[in-house]
């Protein structure tokens, strides 16, 4: 098994808040991405085996959740949200006014590998859209020309 101690104690620590170790699978993931930024088919079995689930298990939860990353990701996700309202409010020009600022298109990861860029269907912030994320921080209402700005914050 590859844990690191960090990790084999952020596990451990999660499993006992369930009854029953296989259910803390969907948060143990996040613990495993959190250190590595995606989870690769060695982690998920190495956790599988942790656990006591199959690979095939997790895999499905995995695939589920639009957060946990089963490939390679930038150091920054930037999330665009589609939702309607955002779609009302101008998601399409804030998209591409993204995509141009970053070069790439949705579900893409700069050259660099700053930044991964991914389609949400609601961040929860239709009084504030078109919104986006970046990592955890949330911005809104986004304009077109202020995409520049709000990405140039993150290194």
């Amino acid at each position: 098994m590859s844990f690191s101690d960090e990790e084999i104690r952020q596990l451990d620590a999660i499993i006992g808040h369930y009854p029953d170790r296989r259910a803390a699978a969907a948060t143990a993931m996040r613990v495993v991405q959190a250190r590595r930024r995606w989870l690769s088919d060695d982690a998920l079995a190495d956790l599988g085996e942790y656990l006591g689930v199959t690979v095939a298990e997790l895999d499905g939860i995995a695939t589920f959740g639009n957060m946990v990353f089963r490939k390679p990701v930038g150091r920054h996700i930037v999330l665009v949200c589609d939702s309607f309202a955002c779609w009302s409010l101008g998601y399409a020009e804030l998209r591409a006014a993204v995509e141009a600022e970053l070069g790439v298109g949705m579900g893409q990861t700069t050259e660099d590998g700053r930044f991964t860029l991914l389609p949400i269907v609601c961040l929860g912030a239709c009084d504030r859209g078109p919104a986006m994320m970046v990592d955890d921080h949330l911005h809104g209402p986004v304009a077109p020309d202020q995409v520049a700005e709000i990405l140039g914050g993150y290194s």
